[in-house]
């Protein structure tokens, strides 16, 4: 395939999937030329067969130097797309007909424009252990084993824009923007917006941002917001990162949620010992059957529901039990604090608030309630709000390096350079049945072990003496 061919393939593209309009078809043309670099092109009659963007992309950008051409190939496919406020305007359509129609049209709109990355996401190895907990190998982004690079990867230095969420990145050429599109929505806090993350860990991926550039956090009003949102947007869950470093979100500086249309493992949790409180009969409340220590509220009425969790929050971050590791607070800063997450059941809010704390100690250096370092080959990475409710994202290195590990069972001998997989070869060695199916419940293994690592209380009843101290009672 030629130049010219497949720039007349992509305009046919755009006009089938992008709604570009055919008045404006020559001056996109014209546009994608410009930023080529190109003066001209031959009149072909090509149509749009179904190849892969990224295959019409490759042809267009053949000449742009490696180190440019994903930064160009979103310029392009920016050119031949809506611009923000038709795309605003059209998911404003489509939300007065149902929420979940207006969602559903951004996310095709965003995988379309080739902002969501769908190509390579769905190369990624997921399955669900028999355990309930969902793996994926992300193949698609860089591993981040330190956590101040991880977040260095994901924030800029003030300037312009201020980190790599606010809402002035939307069409941003130097940070690959060009095709994102956001759209508006108002919680009692002030203006938010939604947009799709481009490489998505499930199924429409997405993150609320406050357009206000101010850092994260949690308290009473974050509660509400949360149940806003999904008021708003009922068939998505939505939650909050812990704000703190490490264990939290990598963009700390701007205050933002993550959500989508997934059923993720911890909703499917039942109550492990139920609590009530004389404030609240009207709830359903209690400890859940989970790997770390969470405790759901449940209920109708959004103010009693928001009333609980904050005493709760309240509780926690104040909490100190030395004998456990619990310091809430030292010279290093903040310890403890609160990942909520809420979804819709019926016409009830479900609220999870999961305890979470980033204290270290010389045996644990990276975390007393992280990852232990026994797993550390596995995942060193934060165990962030999306896999501490049980979808974990494990590094791409992984899909070569137990394919190795795979070969050394079946030959009997690890080799010296695999040393670092020793627990992942010694208890697969000594499973039974089909290898490929073993290492795949040896990886949902430890991913429980890591999520019971990252639990503050290691028993249901631990936590349930914990919300005692909130006037709470079993």
């Amino acid at each position: 395939m030629d130049f010219s061919t497949a720039l007349c393939k992509l305009m046919d593209y755009a006009s089938r999937k992008l709604q570009l309009k055919k008045r404006n078809e020559l001056y996109a043309r014209n546009t994608v030329l410009m930023i080529l670099g190109k003066e001209s092109c031959e009149e072909r009659i090509a149509c749009y067969e179904n190849e892969p963007i990224s295959e019409l992309l490759g042809v267009l950008t053949a000449d742009v130097p490696e180190e440019e051409r994903e930064r160009v190939q979103d310029a392009v496919m920016g050119a031949v797309m809506l611009p923000p406020a038709d795309v605003e305007e059209e998911f404003s359509l489509r939300y007065g007909r149902s929420p979940a129609a207006a969602t559903e049209w951004l996310y095709d709109y965003s995988v379309a424009s080739d902002y969501v990355k769908k190509e390579k996401l769905d190369q990624n190895p997921r399955f669900e252990g028999k355990n309930g907990l969902i793996v994926t190998i992300n193949k698609a982004k860089p591993e981040f084993r330190d956590p101040k690079k991880a977040v260095s990867g994901n924030s800029v230095k003030g300037g312009y824009p201020k980190c790599t969420i606010c809402r002035e990145n939307e069409g941003y050429y130097p940070r690959g923007k060009r095709t994102l599109r956001t759209v508006s929505f108002t919680l009692a806090d002030g203006k938010w917006f939604w947009q799709f993350s481009p490489y998505g860990y499930f199924y429409q991926h997405g993150i609320a941002v406050n357009t206000q550039h101010t850092p994260m956090h949690v308290d009473e009003n974050t509660f509400a917001a949360l149940l806003e949102f999904v008021d708003a947007f009922p068939h998505y869950f939505i939650g909050c990162n812990a704000p703190l470093p490490s264990i939290g979100g990598s963009v700390l500086a701007h205050d933002h949620f993550q959500g989508g249309g997934e059923i993720l493992p911890m909703f499917k949790a039942k109550i492990a010992i139920p609590l009530f409180h004389k404030k609240f009969p009207e709830l359903e409340m209690g400890v859940l059957d989970w790997y770390n220590s969470v405790i759901r509220i449940k209920g109708k009425d959004a103010r009693s529901v928001t009333a609980a969790a904050e005493l709760i929050r309240k509780l926690w971050v104040g909490y100190r039990d030395e004998a456990r590791g619990l310091i809430p607070e030292d010279e290093k800063g903040v310890h403890h604090a609160v990942s909520p997450t809420v979804f819709m059941e019926g016409e009830s809010y479900c609220l999870n608030l999961i305890l979470r704390s980033n204290i270290t100690s010389a045996e644990f250096p990276d975390g007393v309630f992280h990852a232990h370092p026994e797993f550390h080959t596995i995942k060193k990475e934060s165990i962030g709000l999306i896999e501490a409710q049980g979808l974990f994202i494990l590094p791409g290195r992984l899909e070569h390096e137990l394919e190795e590990v795979k070969a050394a069972v079946r030959q009997g001998k690890l080799p010296a350079e695999l040393e670092a997989f020793r627990l992942v070869y010694d208890e697969v060695s000594r499973m039974k049945g089909d290898l490929d199916e073993c290492m795949r419940e040896e990886l949902a293994s430890i991913c429980e072990r890591i999520l019971k690592n990252t639990a503050v209380f290691k028993t249901y009843r631990e936590t349930a003496e914990f919300a005692k101290g909130a006037g709470f009672y079993d």
